[in-house]
């Protein structure tokens, strides 16, 4: 068999085996025992889940003092943020309106007190 027919029936075999991926390494590996939380790589970004705002949890008191809401384009309609207040504690949700920043202002009642609360994109509750 000559070397040219050779090359003719090996070719089509060659062409039907797989390939194998090739890696490729970019920057240098964390040295030292240093995890990729220490060596300068990216923090993961974490949100809270926001899909259930504490079910059947009244906000205690003061709870909402000390969050600070962000600003940001907020997708919830006036119909979820009234269910959100609610399931948060507050009750008698009036004068609900959405400011520049994303982020929504009322006034509601908590523990028989009232109170103007507010809801950012997060869905986080703050009393302001």
């Amino acid at each position: 068999m000559s070397l040219h027919r050779s090359i003719l029936v090996l070719s089509p075999l060659l062409a039907a085996t797989p390939v194998l991926a090739q890696t490729t390494v970019t920057g240098q590996p964390a040295t030292g025992g240093a995890s990729s939380a220490t060596s300068g790589g990216q923090n993961a970004v974490t949100r809270p889940n926001t899909d259930h705002a504490h079910d059947d949890r009244p906000a205690a008191t003061g709870t909402a003092a000390n969050v600070k809401l962000e600003r940001g384009a907020n997708s919830f309609t006036e119909g979820e943020v009234r269910r959100r207040l609610e399931k948060a504690g507050y009750h008698e949700v009036k004068d609900l309106k959405k400011d520049g920043d994303g982020i929504w202002h009322a006034s509601a009642m908590v523990n028989g007190k009232p109170a103007s609360v507010g809801l950012d994109f997060k869905g986080n509750v703050a009393v302001q």
